[in-house]
């Protein structure tokens, strides 16, 4: 099991925003601890941006901006500068909210592995990959103002759906899901009209974040033909509040999937935007007291990059925004065990999961709890996502 309290070292500080004391401001997470960014402000220790009661406007100022705020605050901890520890709070002194106003939201669908599975479901006799999923990121708009952060309770979506005897009935989604991915928010607007490519894409990645795009299948499999996910993925996206700085994730870039057949000039890089993340999904019913680890992951083999994701995304010209959200698609291994959905670990619900209480699951039931948790290590640096949990309720 990742513990959620390791990787909050110096080498990761993730930022957040929480409120303390009737203040809401941007922070950054230093071990157990929380440094306010809004104080050092104030003692002339960091530019105005770091001073506002969310992340958007730091992340409007631009990467070169970042940068110095992250080399500023590093100096200040390597020095054990007597501002930081005034300016520190203990985490259970605060409550932590949404670190920043999302402008839009575009969930991709990158895992080959995924869309391989899924494939095999629905389209056993057929090839399981669509013929243009090798050839661009395929992704959907969402909905910007269900994104939620950590610790909400979802409920259970209601909708139209295809009864087993032909007919359309309406009420709660039988098949609620997960869908374990890594998001990424967006810092520095674009003109309309003018396409990012994939190296200037990196200049706009501000930093990454567990997600849990909820998806009602039933509600789903009904609605998606032919425009795709509509209320099925609509009503929730948990994200956890810890903001990870690109920056700190420098350590962990490693090749992607060499990507066959070559992708068109405008989605082609040098390779070097996989990233070797741990991730894993916790899964509690109401009658549990600790979680059963139902599937352990790594985003590493995502086929489809984020710099390729946002190349292809404005290619046609639509813009950028300073709080726009991108989450990866569910992130799923080769093996069985290692699958980010409910949809594939139980195989469609043919395969039951077996919990520690003596229950089953094949989809989530009311007071089921999810907790996603992230982290990369390796001999020169260890970066701790925390995690990302949410409870069912009807």
């Amino acid at each position: 099991m990742i513990d959620v309290d390791s990787g909050f070292g110096p080498s990761n500080l993730p930022y957040c925003v929480f409120a303390f004391g009737g203040e809401v401001s941007v922070g950054v997470r230093l071990h157990n601890r929380v440094i306010s960014l809004r104080m050092l402000v104030e003692n002339g220790r960091l530019p105005g941006e770091c001073g506002a009661s969310n992340l958007n406007p730091l992340m409007a100022a631009g990467r070169a901006r970042w940068d110095d705020v992250r080399s500023t605050l590093l100096e200040m901890i390597e020095r054990d500068d007597s501002g930081v520890t005034a300016a520190a709070h203990n985490l259970e002194e605060i409550t932590l909210l949404l670190p920043f106003d999302v402008a839009d939201y575009v969930d991709f669908y990158s895992s080959e592995q995924h869309a391989t599975n899924l494939g095999r479901m629905f389209r056993p006799d057929a090839d399981p990959l669509l013929p243009n999923w090798k050839h661009l990121p395929v992704g959907y708009h969402g909905r910007a103002g269900t994104i939620v952060i950590s610790g909400t309770e979802i409920k259970r979506p209601s909708g139209q759906r295809k009864e087993q005897d032909g007919s359309v009935g309406f009420g709660p989604s039988r098949r609620l899901d997960i869908e374990l991915e890594l998001g990424y928010v967006i810092g520095g607007d674009t003109r309309m009209g003018e396409p990012v490519s994939v190296k200037e894409a990196e200049d706009h990645i501000f930093g990454f974040f567990l997600v849990n795009d909820w998806s009602a299948r039933d509600i789903q499999a009904w609605e998606y033909v032919p425009l795709g996910p509509f209320l099925g993925k609509s009503f929730a996206t948990s994200i956890s509040p810890w903001v990870v700085p690109t920056a700190a994730l420098e350590p962990f870039r490693v090749q992607q999937p060499v990507q066959e057949p070559e992708p068109l000039a405008y989605l082609q890089g040098d390779g070097s935007w996989g990233l070797d993340i741990d991730l894993e999904v916790g899964l509690r019913s109401s009658a549990m007291t600790v979680p059963d680890i139902v599937s352990e992951t790594n985003f590493k083999d995502m086929y489809w990059s984020p710099v390729q994701q946002i190349a292809h995304m404005t290619v046609n010209g639509a813009s950028l925004r300073t709080g726009d959200v991108c989450a990866s698609g569910t992130v799923s291994g080769s093996e069985p065990g290692s699958y980010g959905s409910l949809i594939e670990l139980s195989w469609n619900g043919s395969e039951p999961i077996q919990l520690s209480d003596d229950s089953t699951r094949t989809f989530l039931q009311d007071g089921d709890q999810v907790t996603l948790r992230g982290l990369a290590s390796n001999e020169e640096s260890t970066v701790g996502f925390g995690e990302v949990t949410g409870v069912i309720v009807p």
